[in-house]
């Protein structure tokens, strides 16, 4: 699950980084997968709203055995 993750990831990556930011992949357990968006992304205003309608609905809908994705 977690190359399936990162490949996702990578797939997003550029979106973030033409707004100054980036994600890492920090941990996967149970279902639930930890985040950190890094550069712009981290202390954007908006970044609750790309965690959730973004990065997560990303991965939920092309894995479903992804439950919940938390920011760390």
């Amino acid at each position: 699950m977690k190359e399936n993750i990162q490949a996702i990831l990578e797939q997003i990556r550029p979106n973030l980084k033409a707004d100054g930011g980036d994600v890492e992949l920090v941990d996967i357990s149970d279902g639930v997968v930890s985040l950190r968006l890094k550069g712009a992304c981290g202390s954007c205003a908006m970044s609750a709203m790309t965690l959730k309608m973004g990065i997560e609905r990303f991965l939920k809908e092309r894995i479903p055995e992804v439950k919940k994705v938390v920011s760390v």
